[in-house]
């Protein structure tokens, strides 16, 4: 009788051997692993070492503050060096670093230990952030900011390699690779930008660099707790524990990734989307046909798409026949403003070239200083730049803010002043959201003093934007001489009477 219990063909006899083999072979790299690699770690003094850098110190508190106060400087003026700078000296790495060791061997004390150092040290580099901030002219939002505004999943991968280096290098006592990991990972100056959006009332750049910082936070916490896991560094709970843990944490890294993920797609195809642009409109004209200038509004919808083209022959039908293919390649409507010019041939030809050229530079210039204009209206409207309302003829740009919680009006017209003395060649207009007048404008001596007279500009400012009459109730003279203010900047003004000090309000308003 045949014993079907052992295989009996040689392809059984094979595919047992091959599972035998795997098996033994990963016995082999455990026990190498265990016994080679895990046995060398003094894991007592690497968690001594980390336990150091969680803990909450003078000689912390003063490198948060050296290099907060250096970050912010470094974007204020937009020099990378002096922001990489800021970086070397950050302690931030340290107690997210311990984080994920105390998460690995389950020290709830430790969690809490470094947690706490962890955001007493971050809220104080924002609150002196932004106390630099507010005391400095310069508050105009700059390149090295702008940069980090959008986060996306590059930003992920970068903290999550950073952390894989720098955790090796503290379990390994290889801690000279920090220094590389720290500017990688780049800590302090997301919470600069973050309190750089808290002194001026900017949610967009408020929420953007924070969602930076976390990202980096979260990616360094968790990839530390993996990595003291894989060297052997275990905790005191049940399997059943653990293994909630370790789902737990992977939710918060993949629920992380997820919006990352999705601005990342985003920048990706706005890229693609701009390449797929040109190659259809240089398709339909031969050489030597040449694209002068082109703009496209992602934020628009339908896609909206200019461009310029010098060709020696025009051709009627090409915007309907480019506007039809955009529209098929891109998956979405397309509004195309396509103004084709005639050129000549031969030596006309490459004079016309050679104007293109350069009318191409300057038009690109311009674009560029436009397209700057609006990222700054909108991050300080806090609205997404199809908002921003530019008319590039006359050389104005218009944008509604949105309503901040708290933010008296001369908040906006502040914002608007800024970034209106950078432009001095444009109009600009910063609408302000509905909000309460000043609640009084003080006098003295039968003449507004300092605080009434700004009071008065502001109350100008804002009706004239939002295009409201004002009425003052309180004494005649006194609203007299305000009324005759208001009316000098065309402001529609009604009287009322009333006793002092003197009240501002909307025309239409009890």
């Amino acid at each position: 009788m045949t014993d079907r219990s052992q295989p009996d063909t040689p392809q059984a006899l094979t595919e047992a051997a091959k599972g035998r083999n795997l098996g033994e072979a990963l016995r082999y790299v455990r026990e190498w692993w265990t016994g080679h690699v895990i046995r060398e770690i003094d894991q007592s003094e690497v968690i001594e070492r980390r336990y150091e850098d969680g803990r909450l110190s003078e000689h912390y508190l003063f490198m948060i503050a050296m290099s907060a106060g250096i970050a912010i400087l470094g974007l204020l003026l937009s020099s990378p060096a002096v922001v990489i700078g800021a970086m070397l000296l950050s302690p931030l790495m340290g107690p997210i670093i311990a984080l994920g060791f105390a998460l690995a061997i389950g020290d709830w004390a430790w969690v809490k230990q470094s947690a706490r150092t962890l955001l007493i040290g971050s809220v104080l580099a924002i609150l002196l952030c932004a106390c630099l901030v507010f005391l400095s002219p310069i508050q105009t939002i700059t390149s090295e900011i702008a940069a980090r505004t959008r986060p996306n999943l590059f930003d992920l991968f970068v903290a999550l390699f950073s952390a894989l280096a720098g955790a090796y290098a503290m379990i390994r006592g290889k801690e000279g690779a920090i220094v590389g990991v720290a500017i990688a990972t780049a800590l302090m100056p997301p919470l600069a930008v973050v309190g750089f959006g808290l002194a001026t009332w900017n949610w967009t750049v408020f929420s953007g660099a924070l969602l930076l910082f976390v990202t980096n936070f979260i990616t360094i916490a968790l990839t530390a707790f993996g990595m003291a896991k894989l060297y052997g560094f275990r905790n005191a709970l049940s399997a059943r524990n653990t293994m909630f843990q370790n789902v737990a944490l992977l939710t918060v890294f993949l629920a992380l990734a997820v919006p990352l993920g999705f601005s990342l797609q985003q920048i990706a195809w706005e890229t693609n989307a701009q390449r797929i642009v040109r190659s259809a409109i240089r398709e339909q004209f031969a050489r030597p046909a040449q694209l002068d200038a082109l703009e496209i509004d992602f934020a628009s919808d339908p896609l909206d798409v200019s461009a310029i083209m010098f060709t020696p022959v025009i051709r009627p039908d090409a915007e309907t026949v480019i506007s039809r293919t955009l529209s098929e390649r891109l998956g979405r409507p397309v509004a195309l403003t396509l103004t084709q010019t005639q050129t000549e041939t031969g030596a006309g030809a490459a004079e016309r070239a050679q104007l293109s050229a350069t009318r191409e530079q300057e038009l690109a210039a311009a674009n560029a200083r436009m397209k700057a204009l609006v990222s700054r209206l909108s991050l300080a409207a806090g609205v997404d730049e199809g908002e921003v309302l530019i008319d590039p003829a006359r050389r104005r740009a218009l944008v509604r803010a949105k309503r901040l919680d708290g933010a008296p009006l001369a908040v906006y017209r502040t914002l608007e002043a800024r970034i209106a003395a950078t432009e001095p060649d444009w109009t600009i207009e910063l609408i302000p959201p509905q909000a309460p007048l000043p609640r009084a404008i003080p006098f003295a001596e039968g003449a507004p003093d300092a605080a009434g007279s700004q009071a008065l500009a502001v109350i100008g400012w804002a009706a004239q934007r939002s295009g409201r009459g004002v009425v003052l109730t309180g004494p005649a003279d006194e609203a007299e001489a305000a009324a005759e203010v208001l009316r000098d900047a065309g402001v529609s003004v009604a009287i009322r009477p009333g006793v002092a000090p003197l009240r501002p309000g909307w025309d239409g308003e009890e």
